[in-house]
């Protein structure tokens, strides 16, 4: 009995980690949702050239390791390069860019369509809702189609990286989602 405990023990330590995807258009904030969740300074973040890579340790118990994809137009081809082994998709967009939500929404549906994406659990922060113009979540939803996603799980959080606010949520989301599979 004891070696079997000792096996499930660490079958479970294993099952508790977490490959995110963080993706979204530039200046969305997804280097500073990363930070938020490392709880490091948010107040000085400069664009994202390449990708970032981060291991945290959610308050829920599981190590999210989190990969940061710069979001500008020249870099999302490389994108494909990261889908591999991805447990959670997690998408921000500017709440407060409206000019660009067609365009965020075009970038979302290409991803929905990958095939080493197929069935991974999407989570889209719906960010800097701190703003005075920002779109509300409700209506990003209805304008990018959330609501007509069948092929996987996925949830639409309200945020900003800059406070902190919602961010916490959106990540337990995502671990009860992936404890339930």
């Amino acid at each position: 009995m004891g070696l079997l405990s000792l096996l499930r023990k660490l079958k479970s330590e294993k099952d508790r980690e977490m490959r995110i995807l963080l993706l979204g258009l530039d200046n969305s904030g997804k280097t500073t949702i990363l930070k938020s969740l490392a709880s490091e300074d948010v107040l000085h973040i400069t664009p994202t050239q390449g990708f970032n890579i981060k291991s945290v340790q959610s308050k829920g118990g599981f190590r999210l390791n989190v990969w940061d994809i710069g979001g500008q137009r020249k870099i999302r081809p490389y994108w494909k390069n990261y889908f591999e082994n991805t447990d959670i998709l997690i998408y921000v967009i500017d709440s407060a860019d409206r000019k660009r939500m067609e365009e965020t929404g075009t970038e979302l549906d290409e991803l929905l369509e990958e095939e080493k994406l197929i069935g991974v659990p999407l989570l889209v922060f719906a960010n800097k809702q701190d703003l005075m113009n920002a779109a509300t979540p409700a209506e990003i939803s209805s304008n990018l189609g959330l609501n007509t996603i069948r092929s996987r799980g996925w949830q639409i959080q309200g945020c900003s990286a800059l406070t902190g606010e919602g961010v916490q949520d959106g990540v337990e989301w995502a671990m009860r989602y992936v404890s339930k599979k």
